[in-house]
C-alpha cells in the first residue's frame, strides 16, 4: 500500500516493471473502492505501509506482513479465480500477456491514445504495443462483410 500516491491530487501506483523501470499508473476509482474493501476483509487495513497481497498463511515463519511474490499473485490469484469462474476453460492460453493485450485492446477502443497506451504498458517502443492490439482480429471488423452484394 506503501506505492499509493497522490500525484497532482490524483491517486497513482507505482509500477516496478522489467530492467527495474519505474512508472506511475492512474488508480481507477473502481479498483481504490475494491482495493479498500479487500484490506478491510483481508484484515490489514490499518497497515498502509504494507503490502497489498499478502499469504493467507505461512508454515515456514508465521507471518503474514510480506508481500506475495509476483509469480504466487498470478498463480493463486489470477489463474485460480479465471478457473472457478471458467474463464481458464474458455480462454485458452489465458496468461499475463493476454491480460495485458486485452487491457491494451479495451483502451485502444475506447480511444485511447497509443502514444499513452505504450507509456502506460511500459514499453520502449511503439511497435510492442502494436503486436498487444487484437483489434486487428476482430471479424466484425473484416473488409469482407463490408462488401455489398
Amino acid at each position: 500500500m506503501g506505492d499509493i500516491h497522490q500525484r497532482e491530487g490524483v491517486p497513482h501506483i507505482r509500477v516496478e516493471g522489467k530492467g527495474d523501470k519505474v512508472r506511475y499508473l492512474v488508480l481507477h476509482e473502481l479498483a481504490q473502492r475494491l482495493m479498500a474493501a479487500y484490506l478491510k476483509d483481508a484484515g490489514h487495513a490499518e497497515d498502509l505501509k504494507g503490502p497489498l497481497f499478502r499469504p493467507v498463511k505461512n508454515n515456514r515463519t508465521k507471518t503474514l506482513a510480506k508481500p506475495l511474490h509476483p509469480i504466487s499473485v498470478y498463480q493463486d490469484i489470477v489463474k485460480r479465480y479465471a478457473k472457478e469462474i471458467g474463464l481458464a476453460d474458455e480462454v485458452p492460453g489465458l496468461c499475463v500477456h493476454s491480460l495485458r493485450a486485452t487491457a491494451a485492446t479495451n483502451a485502444l477502443s475506447n480511444n485511447a491514445d497509443i502514444a499513452k497506451v505504450q507509456q502506460w504498458l511500459g514499453h520502449s517502443d511503439i511497435s510492442t504495443t502494436r503486436m498487444y492490439d487484437k483489434r486487428q482480429f476482430r471479424p466484425e471488423d473484416s473488409p469482407t462483410l463490408k462488401v455489398r452484394y
